[in-house]
């Protein structure tokens, strides 16, 4: 067995109480203090998460757009530089490949941010599409992410640094901002349904950064971990890729008909199969539950009505924000309508849920 991955910032878990699993190869903290005190941290004043494990590729070159262009379903041609934008990359029958973000650095030159588990599997299907003069770098292992969540982090953030971070808009980032003497890109983005923003630097840079960022932050600031990280994107309906994006399932079926652009002026891979999910219907809809009954729906849990399966849940739990069991799940669309009353079938018995708008949380 070989041995799993860490990140950059891996030495100074222990110190913050963390408790570890194996994620994808990555050795990662699941919670430092309590997954109910991370989440709230998040919604009410600001979390700190190491995302370093997230994988990172390089693009440049005069083709780096038309391979943008082929490879992703949002239209890239659309971003100006300082820009950031939410992609898929599909196969052509329309399954996922991986979910994205693309990063206009310059004029010819693109940074990609994939999933940890798929870096290997998304730079292979990269470098199979690569042509023209553009070149790929994978540049996942020198670099390191860190991501401050919450309506304090800006306020946070900003002690660390004389550029304004109020100016740094939505989907939009700045490069080589100084942050305790570290030379960043800060982008406001986040995973997590709260304002915030994810930095990247160099790999060596991120436990010096960390540290600064809890020390100025104190009380207003947790570590968090991989737990909270996923109910608090579960509750804003924010997808994970391996439970709502799959090689099975194509991002119309996840609801994500805004990042696929069937119309774009150049084809992209699974343009066909996507268009006529998007203009005739997808065979299944991604919904979202809420038990009437006592039980919470985990992935993979089957979802019927009468004696019909009609679909699998992809994620479930109790909500910490709103404390009631609720799930997403992949149904045949015909059951997709608001109100449905459905089945979940937990530890082999059926379970009353009903169809519920989403996300369960947004912010105000």
């Amino acid at each position: 067995m070989s041995a799993l991955k860490q990140t950059p910032v891996y030495s100074l878990y222990k110190e913050h109480g963390a408790k570890t699993i194996d994620f994808g190869g990555w050795d990662l903290p699941v919670q430092f203090s309590s997954i109910q005190k991370e989440h709230e941290a998040v919604r009410t004043k600001a979390g700190l998460f190491d995302v370093s494990h997230m994988g990172e590729v390089e693009v440049k070159g005069p083709d780096a757009l038309a391979f943008l262009q082929k490879i992703a379903t949002n239209d890239a041609s659309k971003l100006v530089e300082g820009q950031a934008q939410y992609s898929i990359m599909c196969y052509p029958d329309g399954g996922t490949v991986d979910d994205l973000l693309i990063y206009k650095l310059g004029a010819e030159h693109y940074l990609l941010v994939v999933n940890a588990a798929n870096i290997e599997k998304d730079y292979d299907w990269m470098q199979k599409h690569a042509e023209g003069d553009m070149t790929l770098r994978n540049i996942s292992d020198e670099t390191a992410q860190l991501a401050v969540q919450g309506p304090l982090a800006e306020t946070v953030l900003q002690k660390l640094t004389n550029t304004n971070l109020a100016e740094i808009r939505f989907f939009h980032f700045k490069q080589n901002v100084m942050l305790s003497g570290i030379s960043a890109l800060v982008s406001r983005t986040g995973y997590t349904g709260e304002d915030g923003f994810e930095i990247y630097m160099q790999a060596q840079d991120a436990p010096t950064l960390w540290n600064s960022i809890l020390e100025v932050g104190g009380e207003d600031v947790l570590p968090c971990g991989l737990g909270a990280r996923d109910t608090l994107r579960f509750e804003a309906r924010l997808p994970l890729y391996g439970q709502e994006l799959s090689r099975d399932i194509s991002p119309i079926e996840a609801g994500l008909g805004f990042a696929v652009k069937v119309d774009k002026p150049v084809p992209f891979i699974g343009q066909d199969a996507l268009k006529e999910q998007k203009e005739n219907g997808a065979p299944r809809k991604l919904v979202g539950i809420e038990m009437m009954e006592r039980g919470i729906p985990r992935t993979h849990y089957n979802v019927y009505v009468g004696e019909e399966k009609i679909g699998e849940v992809t994620t479930g739990t109790q909500s910490p924000t709103l404390k009631k069991n609720v799930g997403l799940a992949l149904v045949k669309r015909e059951y997709g309508e608001l109100d449905t009353e459905i089945e979940v079938e937990i530890r082999g018995k059926r379970v009353k849920a009903k169809i519920i708008r989403t996300p369960f949380y947004k912010r105000t």
